[in-house]
């Protein structure tokens, strides 16, 4: 079993910043990628950022030079640093990892943590 903890979701004025941990625990043997998602109100959930294993990434348009992925590999953590956010940035965001667990690759995801940006 692999769990998945987010943290660090809030409140922020447009044009804040905010920092999403996501922290994996359980039978991991290895992480590859890492992602993260979000779902605003109504609508579906969508694509936000990546990160190989190696530190490639890649990003949403809506949020390139905006928002950063990163990784702690001997923490089994994944990061999303937000800056500039804007009232449209609103959403559950939810951490995806990919993991071998010895026995399988398994997709985890987090249980989301919300964001919301005023105006």
């Amino acid at each position: 079993q692999v769990q998945l903890v987010e943290s660090g979701g809030g409140l922020v004025q447009a044009g804040g910043s905010l920092r999403l941990s996501c922290a994996a625990s359980g039978r991991i043997s290895s992480i590859n990628a890492m992602d993260w998602y979000r779902q605003a109100p109504g609508k579906q959930r969508e694509f936000v950022a990546h990160i190989t294993s190696g530190g490639s990434t890649n990003y949403a348009d809506s949020v390139k030079d905006r928002f950063t992925i990163s990784r702690d590999n001997a923490k089994n953590t994944v990061y999303l640093q937000m800056n500039s956010l804007k009232p449209e940035d609103t959403a559950v965001y939810y951490c995806k990892v990919n993991v071998y667990t010895n026995v399988a690759t398994v997709d985890a995801w987090g249980q989301g943590t919300q964001v919301t940006v005023s105006s």
